[in-house]
């Protein structure tokens, strides 16, 4: 009789013993991984429907993908900025087009591309709009999420994200999500950007009331603001659309990527935004070693090429349509509330039944992976290659789940 050796108990305890716990996971060790699929280090197979935060929009080891990382790794990965490689402009020019902006500045995470786009506005407001040396203002929004960085983590209104990090980077200025009066007594001659995510994701997928993003676009556009789309969760597909903020029939003066556009292989961003923008950085103003680097750059161009078709948008609607039918079936029935569009949801289980991660916990015993956020939500992205069958079947487990 063979013995099966199960080897999650002590996987977790060496990551328990030789990491930092800035996360608490779920107690499940990933070890492959195909499609919206994967399959822990005993064998068993989960359903994806996290996608690494939306990192995953097209699935674990997509071929196309995968295909284009084999082909550089064989040629070159890495020159730095110091040279130009001939995937660079290949890429800046492909992602630039589907942005429909002019120039593109490659990075390599959310958070730095996040903080590029700050030191970008903030530069333009000095040298274009002519506000004071040290006092341009970035209006924000409550709830928000942009990364973990110093300066970052000094606008967020989240305490464990904030907490214990300062002192803080002034120069931001919180509004209400979703208040365009507030956006509007915010502004002053010193604003010069205004930065904002189309839908929260980190809130609990939180999409804004109809007509506010159209209203802060008015504004950005009368006080002479730059609108600032952070689309690194929202953005590449997610949503039904390349863009969360095409909902709203609004176009940013500039989009800040990323997850998505690293084809869950190597971390991508980027900012994007038209010549009279991102032409205020002159060289030696701000770079990064790894930025643009020809691997990062092979996977991106191959990221464009799979959204300029719009399939994978086409399949977010469509199969996000499946999903959020199914997810309110359930409200009244264990679930309180259902958010979000397309493939992306945040879904409230009743407090009375149990929080977010004991949600999450039993889902995963059930063989589907989630993620809970502030108490009772959890937080549903599967990739864009799920199936119908997938959506069903995650259903299925999250309605016995809450329903138990």
């Amino acid at each position: 009789m063979t013995t099966v050796e199960f080897r999650t108990g002590e996987a977790l305890a060496d990551a328990e013993r030789w990491t930092a716990h800035n996360y608490h996971p779920l107690p499940v060790v990933v070890a492959e991984a195909d499609g919206a699929w994967v399959t822990d280090v005993d064998g068993r197979r989960y359903l994806d429907f996290l996608a690494g935060y939306s990192a995953l929009n097209f699935g674990h080891r997509h071929p196309d993908l995968i295909a284009a990382a084999h082909a550089q790794l064989d040629r070159l990965t890495l020159t730095s900025r110091a040279f130009v490689h001939d995937r660079f402009a290949e890429f800046c020019r492909g992602l630039a087009e589907l942005c429909g902006k002019d120039l593109v500045l490659p990075m390599n995470t959310g958070a730095e591309a996040v903080e590029t786009a700050i030191k970008v506005a903030r530069k333009w407001g000095y040298r274009v709009k002519g506000v004071a040396d040290e006092r341009a203002e970035i209006i924000v929004a409550s709830g928000n999420f942009h990364g973990r960085t110093t300066t970052i983590v000094s606008f967020s209104t989240d305490p464990e994200a904030r907490a214990d990090f300062g002192p803080y980077t002034p120069g931001f200025v919180v509004v209400p999500y979703g208040d365009v009066a507030a956006v509007r007594d915010a502004i002053t001659p010193n604003t010069v950007a205004v930065l904002m995510e189309p839908i929260q994701g980190e809130a609990g997928v939180l999409v804004p009331p109809a007509g506010f993003f159209a209203g802060v676009r008015e504004l950005c556009t009368e006080h002479n603001v730059l609108m600032i789309a952070d689309e690194i969760q929202s953005g590449l597909g997610r949503t039904g659309k390349t863009f969360a903020i095409e909902h709203d029939d609004v176009v940013p003066d500039m989009y800040v990527l990323g997850k998505a556009l690293g084809g869950g292989i190597v971390p991508v961003s980027a900012v994007a935004a038209d010549r009279n923008v991102l032409g205020v950085l002159r060289p030696g103003e701000h770079g990064s070693t790894f930025g643009g680097n020809p691997l990062a750059c092979a996977v991106g161009a191959e990221v464009v090429r799979l959204l300029a078709g719009g399939e994978f948008q086409e399949r977010s609607a469509r199969l996000g349509a499946r999903l959020h039918d199914g997810l309110n079936a359930l409200i009244g029935k264990g679930v309180v509330a259902v958010r979000g569009r397309g493939l992306w949801a945040g879904v409230d289980i009743d407090p009375a039944l149990m929080t977010g991660r004991q949600a999450c916990e039993r889902l995963a015993e059930r063989g589907v992976l989630a993620k809970d956020t502030h108490g009772s939500t959890i937080r549903l992205a599967p990739p864009l290659v799920v199936t119908e069958e997938d959506i069903d079947l995650a259903l299925t487990h999250l309605a016995a789940v809450v329903q138990g």
